[in-house]
């Protein structure tokens, strides 16, 4: 009876080590597939992070499509030479001619002096030499008209007289250009942003400087950009007089959609560059003069934003540089009735980064007038002036433009009407540059959005 017992016991130990191994077993298996799940889990995560870093590459891989991009383009201009222009472009447009945009970089020889002639002011948006190293200048937002002393950089008080404005966002006191025959009638030229019925406009208006100089005396508004519109950007508002002693005003189209369409409608003051006579009269030999669905004043349209004007010293053409949206910024020589495409075609794309009416590019091909030039991405251009002077001979007849974003001054080379070369002077200042002049002893004078006036002159040659 103890023998059986025995063995039973033994039975019941042998059985008892072979299920607690099983156990074990089944434990280990349960470790294996919570370690296995584990480890998918994580190659999961690893996958996640992987595509997370192929975005940047994909970037990369972009850049260096731009990169060739870029290269292909200065390949097309035959120079050899790199371009002025390093970012990516934004656009993926083709050039209609090799040498419309991202022009071979060039660098001034002559040795420069920059002096900051004053500081303090606010934003000096238009310029005029009216005396040898004195200024005509307008503060946008305080509505003011100043004098800038090159000389000394003395500023004078407010001179009274100016007009009311309306200053929100990019509006305010413009331009300031003075009379052909300023020494006799002292007749001085602004435009400004104005509030009439139904909303804003660009208007011109003139005034007579006071002998002490103190006072615009009998200030009238001579023209309205019609119609007026509920918003506060894209006026142009640039001025220049031609040889016959006109006018030419530069319009915007006001920025917003639908309202930007009307640079294309001829009954319409929008997008345009206009022509009248000191009254504010329409030209008689304007391009529209017998058309009676047109406005009498227009000269070209299908512009954005004209911010430059200058006649070229050589060939007397004129000329304007106008914002683009992101990038697309252009270089026109204005002929009359002309139509310049906006805002039907662009080399730029929206803000939003869609593109503009499907992507149309191609000016000629639309019936449109083609830039000379383009920047891609941007130089977000504001005022120009050609170098009609000898005091550096390697500027002479070269087009200077103030840069807002990035922040510079554009110097670009033009031969027979296309551009040849482009330079950046004053990258280090951080300065946005709103309008450019030159003096009459040859000095190229710059200001700024930050209160800035600069003097750039051959070295040892600036005002004692």
């Amino acid at each position: 009876m103890g023998k059986v017992s025995w063995s039973r016991l033994t039975f019941l130990l042998m059985l008892i080590f072979v299920l607690a191994l099983a156990a074990c077993g089944n434990g280990g298996t349960s470790e294996e597939e919570s370690t296995e799940e584990s480890d998918t889990a994580t190659e999961e995560t690893e996958e996640t992070t992987e595509e997370s870093t192929e975005e940047p590459e994909e970037t990369t891989e972009e850049s260096e499509e731009s990169e060739e991009a870029t290269e292909e383009s200065d390949e097309s201009t035959d120079t050899g030479s790199e371009s002025a222009e390093t970012e990516p472009k934004v656009t993926e447009f083709e050039p209609a001619f090799p040498e419309q945009t991202r022009a071979p970089e060039v660098e001034t020889e002559t040795e420069l002096d920059v002096e900051v002639v004053t500081e303090g002011l606010g934003v000096t948006w238009g310029m005029v030499e009216f005396d040898t190293n004195r200024l005509l200048v307008t503060q946008r937002d305080s509505a003011e008209l100043l004098i800038v002393n090159l000389e000394d950089g003395s500023v004078s008080e407010p001179i009274q007289g100016t007009p009311e404005v309306n200053n929100e966002d990019q509006g305010g006191l413009l331009d300031v250009a003075i009379a052909p025959d300023f020494d006799e009638s002292r007749l001085v030229f602004l435009t400004f942003s104005q509030d009439i019925e139904g909303g804003t406009v660009t208007a011109v208006g003139k005034g007579v400087l006071s002998e002490d100089e103190t006072a615009l005396e009998d200030f009238e508004v001579i023209f309205q950009a019609t119609p007026a519109y509920e918003g506060t950007l894209h006026y142009g508002g640039r001025i220049i007089f031609d040889d016959e002693g006109n006018l030419f005003l530069t319009t915007g189209e006001r920025s917003d959609d639908p309202i930007r369409e009307r640079a294309q409608d001829l009954d319409a003051y929008l997008g345009k560059v206009i022509h009248i006579t000191p009254d504010g009269e329409p030209v008689d030999t304007n391009p529209f003069i017998e058309d009676e669905d047109a406005l009498d004043g227009i000269y070209s349209y299908g512009h954005r934003n004209i911010q430059g004007v200058d006649f070229h010293p050589e060939t007397g053409d004129l000329w304007i540089v106008e914002f683009g949206p992101q990038a697309g910024d252009e270089l026109n020589i204005i002929e009359p009735g002309n139509n310049y495409g906006w805002p039907i075609v662009s080399y730029g794309i929206e803000y939003t980064g869609e593109l503009i009416n499907e992507g149309i590019s191609e000016h000629e091909a639309q019936g449109f007038v083609e830039p000379r030039y383009y920047w891609d991405p941007t130089s977000a251009p504001s005022g120009m002036s050609f170098y009609d002077n000898d005091a550096i001979p390697e500027w002479e007849n070269n087009l200077f433009i103030g840069g807002l974003a990035p922040n510079y001054i554009v110097r670009v080379v033009i031969e027979d009407d296309l551009i040849v070369g482009e330079e950046r002077l004053l990258t280090e200042e951080g300065e946005r540059f709103r309008d450019i002049l030159v003096t009459e002893d040859g000095a190229l004078i710059a200001s700024t959005d930050g209160g800035l006036i600069y003097r750039i002159t051959a070295a040892g040659e600036g005002t004692e």
